[in-house]
């Protein structure tokens, strides 16, 4: 069993991730894991992820506010409790457009080492 107290959670930076804290939860530098890692993200008003994707998957979770979330053909504003699937190379723009903060809950696979 590995435990990351939210007060011990350390920060993390991610290219084009803008007007957001990120902290790492679970996973990577913040502990042990097999195929996956867990993040949350606290995005002020404005807060975005410009356009990207990436060759894993990825969850998220809107814990609170509201997220939009579009993959440039379609888009959702996310409120809380509602979840999002990402697939794999599917490009993803999350932004909060909203006037008060959001906080978002990411689960993503850990890359496949060959």
């Amino acid at each position: 069993m590995h435990v990351t107290r939210f007060a011990d959670a350390k920060t993390y930076e991610a290219p084009g991730h803008n007007g957001m804290r990120m902290l790492r939860l679970q996973g990577r530098e913040a502990g042990p894991s097999d195929v996956m890692w867990l993040g949350m993200s606290q995005l002020e008003p404005g807060g975005h992820i410009e356009p990207s994707s990436a060759p894993q998957e990825r969850f998220y979770v809107v814990l609170a506010g509201e997220v939009e979330i579009s993959n440039g053909v379609e888009t959702h504003v996310l409120g809380q409790w509602d979840s999002c699937r990402i697939g794999p190379n599917e490009t993803r723009i999350v932004r909060n457009a909203s006037s008060a903060p959001a906080v978002t809950l990411l689960a993503m696979a850990l890359p496949t080492t060959t």
